[in-house]
């Protein structure tokens, strides 16, 4: 016996092995159940989701030899029939081969005959759409009272192309694009009756290369089997379908918050030499990071069956969400352009190197040394102050130990005592930088008291001590300052109550209590206590919410909009056109100027 391909041989006989289309069975199996029953009906969709097997089995459902039914023997000569496509009064017609009004006056004129072995005739016209007008225009008057033994079933993958005057006479169905995971599932039930082995991640791969379409899925299920030799793997199915491993794209993201822009054009290159199509690469990056967009916001709906979720949820906690959606946009419009490149691998460079350029948050091309980007310290203050708590403070401390001289009748101050003597010394130093050509202050007298060398060491401490933790109180800038990645949307929707030298306790809104996981307070603690350098305490509680960052950047972008809004209507030359030839003022189409 010949071998029959996987999408002939699971071609659903029955509306229950229908796949995804529970909305259009529904109505059927209730309108056949009833004896309701149309004169037209019009499925509409894309390619492989089922309009014509629909048809066939609505065929079935009005010809079985056991009556009128939504379940179909499958067994009596019309059902059998139907299926083999030998049953002389059920007709599918290709509309785009035979679209002429010759063709359409024939079928017709053969309509009006009674049936010769079913209850119905039926007439399936696929690709409908691609019919003549003057065609359509002959079908018009039968297909609205067409004889009571006829029934038309139109399908079609463009229902714009329909004319309105054949819509009103038709019920219509609009079957729905599969997604992947339904058309995976499906496949597991297929190969589990072929006792064919697969890997779940390749059905994945295969699943979303069919792009809703389980016709074509079934297609290159066969394919992959022929390919892999009556198994499927991932990896031979990413070979198959030119798909890129999902390993590259983690090492392209991670190149890019690195700014490693050597890296990242390394990868490029070795993507060229394995020959990886440049669009299929633009479009898995985008579907990753929608992943990963999806692990931020929404973590309870990750697919913990992936093979990369691991991976993906340690990006996810890497990346910013600003990060995150200005890559998605570059890979997007980076693809819709690309044939406009000099050729796809320049294109798909450009896209990288778009999103290298405009990183949010750091300058990515920025060359300077560690010494030349760092600031200079203020003038007129101690270099054991602003050196905090850095590998120079023993230096510092020595210089400080240096210029003192032993005291023996001074003792050890306390510890709040050193804490004002730290103080003392840091302004007594910065009167000392502003009047640097008067005279010398009191400090500077060798006869005056100074600190025994173990107490300097005390006091470079303190000072370094005082420096990091020196916080006015400015929430919002302070998290302009950090660098941070996922835990930015919960720093922006707090607000801070009260700080103290080593704990901060900051209020989230109700309504963003959801950012309050153990993994956004951890990387949020961490990266405060780094720039203090120092331990800090964050302390959470539910509350509150007018002061968070993003509350005030909200009332400032109100603020602008209603200025920017103000001064359009007082404008002479708006007020004139809206005064002299009914000008309507948009608010909506108004924006401040940044």
């Amino acid at each position: 016996m010949s071998y029959q391909v996987l999408a002939r041989k699971w071609r659903p006989k029955s509306f229950d092995a229908l796949v995804g289309q529970e909305h259009v069975v529904r109505a059927l199996h209730n309108a056949l159940e009833q004896q309701r029953l149309h004169h037209a009906y019009l499925f509409t969709g894309t390619r492989g989701v089922g309009k014509t097997t629909l048809s066939r089995i609505v065929a079935k459902s009005l010809n079985c030899e056991t009556g009128i039914t939504a379940t179909p023997c499958g067994k009596c000569s019309a059902c059998v029939g139907i299926d083999q496509g030998s049953f002389i009064d059920y007709v599918e017609m290709d509309a785009a081969s035979n679209r002429g009004i010759d063709d359409m006056t024939a079928l017709l004129e053969k309509a009006i005959y009674a049936p010769t072995q079913g209850r119905f005739k039926v007439y399936m016209l696929d690709e409908v759409h691609q019919l003549t007008g003057h065609a359509f225009n002959a079908m018009l008057k039968t297909l609205e009272e067409p004889p009571a033994h006829v029934k038309f079933i139109l399908a079609t993958t463009d229902p714009q192309k329909v004319p309105v005057t054949v819509l009103s006479r038709c019920l219509q169905f609009n079957l729905r694009q599969l997604s992947a995971s339904v058309i995976a599932e499906h496949m597991q039930t297929v190969l589990a009756a072929e006792q064919i082995p697969a890997e779940l991640a390749a059905l994945q791969l295969v699943a979303r290369a069919a792009a809703g379409s389980m016709r074509d899925a079934l297609s290159l299920l066969d394919q992959a089997i022929a390919y892999g030799g009556d198994k499927v793997s991932e990896a031979e199915v990413r070979q198959m379908l030119g798909a890129i491993d999902q390993r590259y794209l983690f090492a392209l993201l991670q190149a890019l918050l690195r700014s490693d822009g050597t890296s990242l054009l390394q990868q490029v290159r070795e993507m060229e030499q394995r020959s990886i199509s440049f669009p299929t690469a633009l479009s898995d990056l985008a579907n990753l990071l929608y992943q990963i967009a999806l692990a931020q916001t929404v973590p309870g709906a990750a697919d913990t069956a992936s093979p990369d979720h691991l991976l993906l949820q340690d990006m996810a906690a890497q990346m910013s969400a600003e990060q995150v959606q200005l890559f998605y946009q570059i890979a997007i419009l980076g693809k819709r352009d690309l044939g406009l490149a000099p050729d796809e691998a320049a294109g798909f460079s450009m896209c990288m190197l778009r999103m290298l350029a405009f990183m949010p948050g750091e300058k990515a091309f920025d060359k300077r040394s560690p010494d030349q980007g760092r600031e200079p310290a203020p003038a007129g203050r101690s270099p054991a102050v602003t050196q905090t708590l850095s590998s120079q403070t023993s230096a510092h401390a020595s210089d400080l130990a240096a210029e003192t001289r032993p005291a023996p009748s001074k003792t050890v101050e306390s510890s709040p005592r050193q804490l004002k003597q730290a103080e003392s010394v840091s302004r007594h130093e910065q009167d000392d930088s502003s009047h640097a050509d008067g005279p010398s202050s009191p400090v500077a007298d060798p006869t005056s008291a100074v600190a025994a060398p173990d107490e300097a060491m005390d006091l470079v401490t303190t000072a370094i001590a005082i420096e990091a933790i020196a916080f006015d109180g400015n929430w919002r800038g302070l998290v302009d300052q950090l660098k941070l990645g996922l835990a930015r949307a919960l720093a922006q929707h707090c607000e801070l109550s009260r700080y103290d030298g080593n704990a901060m306790y900051l209020n989230v809104p109700q309504a963003h209590s959801h950012l309050l996981n153990q993994n956004y307070q951890q990387k949020l603690s961490q990266a405060i206590s780094q720039h203090f350098d120092r331990p800090i305490k964050l302390h959470f509680s539910s509350g509150g919410g007018d002061n968070t960052p993003a509350a005030l950047m909200g009332q400032e972008r109100a603020r602008l909009q209603s200025e920017a809004e103000q001064a359009i209507r007082q404008d002479d030359f708006v007020q004139a056109l809206v005064n002299d030839f009914g000008a309507q003022i948009i608010p909506s189409s108004i924006r401040p100027i940044q």
